[in-house]
This record gives C-alpha cells, sequence and structure tokens, in this order.
C-alpha cells in the first residue's frame, strides 16, 4: 500500500529531520514548516520509527481538504478508506487542533470527525456500534486556515521516548533537541565530547548514540505494532538491520560533570540503559572549574537560565563564568543552547553560528562558537 507519512519536528529542525530521512533512503522527502513528509509503505514506516532521531513522531497523512463547514469536514473525513486501517475491535480516539478557521470548536470538530468515521465503518463492516476494545487508532485532525489535514498517530509515545531515561532532573533537555545539538555539534565517531552542566546526561548519551549508530527507537515499541494492517515483519526486519548497523569498534569518549550528585547518578544510570555507559564518564565538578583538555574539545550544553531553573541574575553570572571557561581556542568547539537574547553579549563575544529552534514551547538560540 502506497502511503504518504508526516514526521512533525521541532521547530528549526525540518532540514535536519528531512535530511536524515533522504540518509535512510526513502521516497520524496520535502520539509515543510514543523514537519517533513515523506512516501512509501510499511517497512518505510518501520525504518523511519525506528531510526529516526529528530522527529517527534510519525503519522499516516490521510488526507487534506478545505472546509468550512460541518457538514464539508464530514463528507472529508468519511470519505477517506478507514477500514484499510481500523478493524471491527478496534479504538479509534479522536482528538485535534483548529487554528485560525471557521470551523474553531475542537470538541464540536471532534464529534463530527468520530461520526463520520463511524458512518464509514458502519457501512463497511454492517455494524451499528464499535467496541473499541481493540488496538488504538489514534486519529488526531488540524484545521489552519480552514485547511483540514487528517492523520493516524503510528507511535503511541513520542519518539523522544527512548526508553533509557528512567529518571531525570528538574528540567531535562528533550532527547530529540539534544540529538539535534549533537548533530548541529558534527558529533562524529572519534570525538571527545563533554558537557560542563550534563544534568540527567542526556545530551552526551544522544551524542554516544549516534557516535556508536545506535538507532534510537530500536528498544521500545510503537503503537501501529499491534494494528493488523501492519505487517509484523516490517518492525522486526527494521529492528534487526538497525542492530546490524551498530558500530563495533568506535573511539569516542565523553566527559558530563554537574553540581547535583544525584543527578550525576541518575545520567550514568541512563547512559547505561541507553548501551553507552563505557563511552561516557561522569563526575561532580562546578562550571567555574572548568579547565579545558589537551587536543580536540566538543562542548554542547543547555545551562540553567532564568525561564527554567536560575533567576535572570544567577543565569546572566553563569553565562560571563562560561565565556571565561570557554576559551577561543585551536581544536575547541562550544555549541550551546539558551532562550537569552543577551548571551552572546554577556558571555562575550559573537558566535560564528546561530541557530533558531524551539525547546518546548519557549524560542531559543543555538549558539555556536568554533573559529
Amino acid at each position: 500500500m502506497k502511503l504518504t507519512f508526516s514526521a512533525p519536528c521541532i521547530f528549526g529542525l525540518e532540514g535536519i529531520c528531512a535530511n536524515e530521512l533522504k540518509f535512510l533512503g526513502i521516497d520524496n522527502v520535502r520539509a515543510e514548516n514543523g514537519r517533513v513528509l515523506f512516501d512509501g509503505d510499511f517497512g518505510t514506516l518501520a525504518k523511519a520509527s525506528v531510526n529516526s532521531r529528530y522527529a517527534e513522531r510519525i503519522h499516516i497523512l490521510l488526507a487534506e481538504f478545505e472546509a468550512t463547514t460541518f457538514e464539508q469536514l464530514f463528507e472529508g473525513v468519511r470519505s477517506i478508506e478507514w477500514e484499510n486501517f481500523i478493524g471491527m475491535s478496534d479504538a479509534f480516539p479522536v482528538k485535534g487542533r483548529c487554528l485560525s478557521s471557521k470551523l474553531m470548536s475542537v470538541p464540536d470538530c471532534q464529534k463530527i470527525v468520530k461520526k463520520a468515521v463511524v458512518s464509514r465503518l458502519s457501512e463497511r463492516y454492517m455494524l451499528s456500534w464499535f467496541e473499541e476494545t481493540g488496538p488504538v487508532h489514534q486519529i488526531q485532525f488540524l484545521i489552519i486556515k480552514d485547511r483540514v489535514s487528517v492523520l493516524l498517530d503510528t507511535s503511541g509515545a513520542g519518539l523522544h521516548k527512548r526508553g533509557y531515561r528512567a529518571d531525570s532532573n528538574d528540567a531535562p533537555i528533550k532527547e530529540t533537541l539534544a540529538a539535534a545539538m549533537a548533530e548541529l555539534a558534527r558529533v562524529r565517531p572519534n570525538h571527545f565530547v563533554r558537557d560542563p552542566m550534563c544534568g540527567s546526561g542526556t545530551i552526551l548519551i544522544e551524542a554516544a548514540m549516534k557516535a556508536k549508530n545506535i538507532a534510537p527507537g530500536m528498544n521500545r515499541y510503537f503503537s501501529c505494532e499491534r494494528w493488523s494492517c501492519v505487517p509484523k515483519e516490517a518492525f522486526e526486519n527494521a529492528k534487526a538491520e538497525a542492530k546490524e548497523n551498530i558500530r563495533a569498534d568506535i573511539a569516542f569518549r565523553a566527559l558530563g560533570s554537574d553540581i547535583d550528585t544525584r543527578a550525576l547518578e541518575t545520567a550514568a544510570h541512563n547512559a547505561e540503559l541507553a548501551g553507552v555507559g563505557e563511552y561516557i564518564s561522569f563526575e561532580r565538578r562546578d562550571i567555574r572549574d572548568f579547565r579545558l583538555s589537551d587536543g580536540f574539545e566538543t562542548v554542547i550544553t543547555n545551562p540553567p537560565y532564568g525561564e527554567r531553573l536560575l533567576d535572570v541574575k544567577a543565569a546572566e553570572e553563569l553565562y560571563r563564568v562560561m565565556g571565561e571557561r570557554f576559551r577561543r581556542e585551536k581544536g575547541k568547539s562550544y555549541t550551546i543552547i539558551t532562550p537569552d537574547d543577551d548571551f552572546e553579549k554577556i558571555f562575550g563575544r559573537k558566535a560564528d553560528k546561530r541557530r533558531k529552534l524551539y525547546n518546548g514551547t519557549l524560542k531559543c538560540q543555538v549558539y555556536q562558537f568554533f573559529k
């Protein structure tokens, strides 16, 4: 079955996410605002789900159409071949969002979408009532400027849930964003990576997984694996191939430090769960005691800041200390994410490269220093 997929991603990561899917050999990849579209079959779905470091989840894009009335919404949804995906006993809850559209009541739109799906399936299965006790097929709709997108979520838990983060500190960075920072820092299998404010270790773990080529979804479950329409071998093959692609011999190593002993214990535990414990060391150290090592060094960090853990004055003092410790030196690079627009001024020098990203709903900049 030829399908179109939608991979929503963090705003600012569309290009990185698209390049990753192209590298996997996936067809007709195109980046849009906040998502990447691509084509394929259920084997493609499995490959993207298991291997994508930057997508937030994978949806099947079932239809897109204009609707300014409930009748148009009903008919558009009813025309979709739901019977190709949803069985007689399967569950199909509905959720969605409306933005800048004539149809702005989410609860009303939910009812219309549900009614349309039931109408279609009732006709196909000759049933008047559905138990919905089987596997969940989460239906999602998005109505923006009267343009309706109807999707089926295949992931269940978001793709940032790799399965290794049993615990975390107060404000952990999302795994997908941490992976993107490692990509922007051009982490390779022979790099020495440091995070002097590592918290629960997510950035270093994602960097190590990238260096070792451990697929982020290799050891987790996806909701569509229970769907009767998805061949069992699709995910079995994708996970087996991912296992074969893990690099055995790498020179990668990483060092994480933090002032919170409990966070360091959590980080070490998470690294073991992720299968990269042997490549990462952790130590208790204040950023004021940070010292550069000899040779090449890649520093990637997500410092606490005013809107997250510290008050504004404490955050600014931290940036000043970072500016002193993160010296301009041959073979050293620094990749730092923060929402503070004055970061460069307080840090003490202009970034060689900047990139806008969102950490949740918080607009941030990734500042990179490498010259």
